[in-house]
C-alpha cells in the first residue's frame, strides 16, 4: 500500500493544549463548509461522499481506518483476530466484543441489539440500502450477549472486515430507527436528518441542502473531548468559494473537497491563512457509460441491458473508442498537478490490487477512428458517425465544478475528432449526488449517455467496492433508486467472481482476482472509463489543529481530536 501526502503552503505550527486544561467544548465553534450540501445524515440512504462525511460527525462504526490505512477499534473493545478468538478458525464468522462505556447521545446504552438491527436495516430486501455491497456474503448477524456480536458468513471469509468497518457502514440506534425498515426507510425524515449517535457531536438542526448545526455530545465517552462546543456545517456554493472562505477570508476553518486547478489553489494559499492537503487513497475520477437506454420515457422498472440496451453504447467498439480518444496526461496537468495521476484502473490501490493495465495512458485519436470505421460507424456530411440510422450523439453529464467543466470541454473536443457529437450537461452537486428518489437528475437515475464523478472505498480491501457491479444492484424503483451499479453493467461471469472473491483465503490469489475484475469493468468492457487517480484534497485554517487528512475513511475521521491553536 502506498500513501502520498501533498502539502500546499507553509505548514502551521501545532500547539497542543495542556492535558491538565483539557475541557470539552473549550474552543467554541468549528465552522466547516461542504459545498456539495448533504441531503441526509443517513449514509445508508445515499452513496454520496458528502453524506458519509457529514454523518461521521455523529455516527460511528465498530472499527475504522486511520490516515495510514490501519484499522483501529471504535465502538468495538478490540479488533477480532484468530489469536483472540474473534475470527473463527473455519473463517465462517467474526465475533466483535463491544465497548461497555458507550452511550447514545440521548443517554441510553449502546448494545449488540443496535448492531443486529443495523444489519437488518441495510439487508432488508425493500430498503434500497446504498451500502448493500458491504454485506455481501453475510448470512446473519446475532447478539451473543449485550456486548458481543457475531457476524456469520455464507462461506469462509479470510478478511471479515467489510461490514461495520469504516464510516460508510456506521451503527444506527434501534430505538430510533425500528419503524424505518424496508420501504419505510426514506420516509423517516426526522430520523434520517437527526440521527442519534455515539460520536463526538449530535445534530441540533438539519436543513437539507443548506446547513447542519451540531453540539458536543454530552454522553461522549471521553470527558475531555471534543474540544469544540458546536459545529456549523455550511452547504452550497462551489469549490472555489469554499476554498476561498478558508484560505483567503478566514470565514471557515475547514473546506472539504477543494477540487481546483493547481494555480488557483496556489494563489489562495499565498494569503497565508491556511493550507491544502491532498492524501492518496482509492479515489478515481472516471466516466461511467450507460449500458441501458437512457430515455426517461421508458418504464423505470424496465431499464436493463437485456430488455433495453443502449442504442449505440451497447457496441464495445464505441465504448473503447471513447476511452482511446482521451489524453489523461493533459487532464492531470490542467486539473490536479501533483495531486493527480493518469490511470486506467477503477481500483488504483492498494498496490497488490492495482492492475498493470496502462494501454489507455496514450491518447490514440487515429486508432479510435479506425476502430469505429471497422465497426461500421460511418461519418455523415455533418461529420457525425452513424450506423443503421443511429447517430453517435451523446449527453455527457456531471456535477457543477470548474475542474469537471474543463474536463468536459476537452473531452467533448476529442470525441468530436472521432465523429461523436456531445451535449454537455451540468447538475448542481447537491442534486447530482443527492438521495431524492423523486429527482430525475441524480447519478443513480442516469438519464444521460455518460456521466463523470469520483468516489472511493473504506480501508484497503476493495472487495465490497468491486461487489457493487453485480446485475442485481442496478438502481431501480425496487431499491428506492439506491442501487450501486450505476452503469447497469451485467455479466454472469462477473457475478460469479463476486460470489467467490470474499472467500478466497490466499491474499495473492484474492488480489489477482480483484485485478481481473477491475479489468472486466475497464479495459475489457469499458463500462467504466478511468481518467485520474486523485488525491483527496481539502483546506484548513492554520488556526485549526489536529487535522490529519484521511483518504481511507471519512476524511474528517478524528474531529474529536481537533482543537483551536492559540496564536
Amino acid at each position: 500500500m502506498k500513501l502520498r501526502t501533498v502539502l500546499m503552503g507553509a505548514a502551521a505550527t501545532l500547539v497542543m493544549a495542556p492535558a491538565a486544561m483539557a475541557e470539552r467544548g473549550r474552543d467554541g465553534q468549528l465552522n466547516m463548509i461542504l459545498w456539495q450540501a448533504p441531503s441526509t445524515m443517513n449514509p445508508y440512504l445515499s452513496g454520496g461522499t458528502k453524506e458519509m462525511i457529514a454523518s461521521s460527525l455523529t455516527l460511528e462504526p465498530l472499527a475504522g481506518f486511520d490516515a495510514q490505512g490501519n484499522m483501529y477499534a471504535r465502538l468495538a473493545a478490540e479488533l477480532p483476530s484468530l489469536e483472540n478468538g474473534g475470527i473463527a478458525e473455519d473463517l465462517r464468522s467474526v465475533t466483535w466484543k463491544l465497548r461497555d462505556d458507550v452511550k447514545w447521545s440521548d443517554g441510553t446504552d449502546f448494545t449488540a441489539d443496535d448492531v443486529v438491527f443495523t444489519a437488518e436495516y441495510c439487508m432488508h430486501p425493500e430498503g434500497g440500502c446504498s451500502q448493500l455491497a458491504k454485506f455481501e456474503g453475510v448470512a446473519s448477524v446475532e447478539a451473543v450477549d449485550p456486548h458481543t456480536v457475531r457476524i456469520n458468513f455464507t462461506e469462509p471469509r479470510p478478511d471479515p472486515f467489510t461490514t461495520f468497518v469504516g464510516s460508510q457502514t456506521p451503527i444506527l440506534q434501534k430505538a430510533q430507527f425500528e419503524n424505518c425498515l424496508g420501504a419505510n426507510a426514506p420516509t423517516c425524515t426526522d430520523q434520517n436528518f437527526n440521527p442519534i449517535g455515539t460520536g463526538g457531536f449530535r445534530v441540533t438542526q438539519f436543513l437539507t441542502n443548506d446547513t447542519i448545526s451540531l453540539e458536543a455530545n454530552p454522553e461522549y465517552r471521553d470527558p475531555a473531548k471534543p474540544a469544540f462546543a458546536t459545529v456549523l456545517v455550511k452547504g452550497g456554493g462551489d469549490a472555489a468559494g469554499a476554498a476561498r472562505s478558508v484560505l483567503e477570508t478566514g470565514e471557515f476553518d475547514y473546506a472539504w473537497n477543494t477540487q481546483l486547478a493547481p494555480d488557483v489553489i496556489a494563489g489562495m494559499v499565498a494569503a497565508g491563512r491556511g493550507q491544502v492537503s491532498a492524501a492518496f487513497g482509492s479515489l478515481v475520477e472516471r466516466i461511467h457509460v450507460n449500458l441501458t437506454d437512457p430515455s426517461s420515457s421508458l418504464p423505470a422498472d424496465e431499464r436493463s441491458t437485456r430488455a433495453h440496451p443502449h442504442p449505440f453504447l451497447s457496441d464495445p467498439a464505441v465504448r473503447r473508442a471513447l476511452s482511446m480518444a482521451i489524453d489523461r496526461e493533459l487532464l492531470v496537468e490542467i486539473g490536479y498537478g501533483t495531486a493527480g495521476q493518469p490511470t486506467c484502473n477503477y481500483v488504483p490501490a492498494p498496490e497488490a490490487w492495482a492492475s498493470d493495465n496502462t494501454e489507455c495512458l496514450t491518447q490514440d485519436i487515429e486508432g479510435a477512428n479506425a476502430l469505429l470505421d471497422e465497426a461500421g460507424w460511418v461519418r455523415g456530411p455533418n461529420g457525425i458517425r452513424a450506423k443503421d440510422g443511429v447517430e453517435l450523439r451523446m449527453v455527457y453529464q456531471t456535477s457543477v465544478n470548474a475542474v469537471r467543466q474543463d474536463f468536459q470541454a476537452l473531452i467533448k473536443q476529442w470525441w468530436s475528432e472521432i465523429g461523436i457529437e456531445t451535449e454537455l450537461k451540468t447538475i448542481d452537486a447537491s442534486v447530482f449526488f443527492g438521495s431524492d428518489a423523486g429527482s430525475p437528475d441524480t447519478l443513480q437515475k442516469f438519464y444521460a449517455d455518460v456521466q463523470m464523478y469520483a468516489d472511493n472505498f473504506d480501508g484497503v480491501n476493495p472487495t465490497a467496492y468491486l461487489s457493487k457491479w453485480t446485475c442485481n444492484k442496478a438502481p431501480s424503483p425496487a431499491n428506492q433508486w439506491q442501487g450501486e451499479n450505476i452503469s447497469r453493467f451485467c455479466d454472469e461471469e462477473y457475478d460469479r467472481l463476486v460470489s467467490q472473491l470474499g472467500s478466497i483465503i490466499d491474499a495473492d490469489e484474492r488480489a489477482e482476482m480483484g485485478r481481473r475484475m477491475n479489468d472486466m469493468l475497464t479495459k475489457d468492457s469499458h463500462a467504466i472509463i478511468p481518467l485520474v487517480y486523485r488525491g483527496t484534497a481539502s483546506a484548513h485554517a492554520n488556526s485549526l489543529g489536529g487535522v490529519e487528512l484521511n483518504a481511507w475513511d471519512s476524511e474528517i475521521w478524528n474531529t474529536v481530536d481537533w482543537y483551536r491553536i492559540q496564536q
